[in-house]
């Protein structure tokens, strides 16, 4: 496994060894043993969750003030621009983001620790989002930062406005939000 370090060091792009012919290929998509020895991280997932979105769906930007999540993000189908937002107050890069391109054909993953917001926008016509999370879902715990803050000043690759859930559209600003 390949790690690629991001601008904010605890955020990470992992890419697998993919063994491909001409009949298709074969990687694996996580290996305990080799995520600690790659990333020098020692993290137990609980929950594995899976989405499906349609081109131009944004979802996030989402975190858990307690039982906060790390994650692990991959994409089965399609194409995302995916986003990781620091949210530990303590911390030089507080109110930071970076963003990478993961989808079915790079097979990269985005390691988003805890302690960050996590958002994504499905870029082709579906994609199917699958992420491995440290700790358990817990909704009484979650907070929504809007997509649009300008004090984040994220680079979305929107031509158009996003498609958002209601929770998404009444996101607070990292100004007013609750953080970690």
């Amino acid at each position: 496994m390949k790690v690629i370090p991001q601008a904010i060091s605890d955020v990470l792009v992992l890419e697998p060894r993919v063994l491909a012919d001409e009949r298709g290929f074969f990687f694996e998509s996580f290996n305990q043993s080799v995520f600690e020895a790659s990333t020098g991280l020692r993290r137990s997932f609980v929950q594995d969750n899976h989405s499906r979105s349609a081109r131009g769906v944004l979802r996030g930007l989402h975190y858990q003030v307690a039982q906060a999540q790390g994650k692990l993000v991959r994409v089965c189908a399609g194409e995302i621009f995916d986003v990781a937002v620091d949210l530990r107050r303590t911390s030089p890069t507080f109110g930071k983001w970076v963003g990478a391109i993961l989808s079915a054909e790079n097979k990269r993953q985005l390691w988003i620790p805890e302690g960050f917001a996590h958002g994504f926008l499905a870029l082709s016509d579906a994609a199917e989002v699958l992420y491995k999370a440290t700790d358990y879902y817990a909704p009484r715990h979650e907070r929504c930062i809007r997509w649009d803050d300008p004090a984040l000043a994220i680079a979305w690759p929107c031509e158009q406005a996003p498609l958002l859930s209601a929770k998404d559209r009444n996101g607070a600003l990292l100004a007013d939000a609750e953080t970690c």
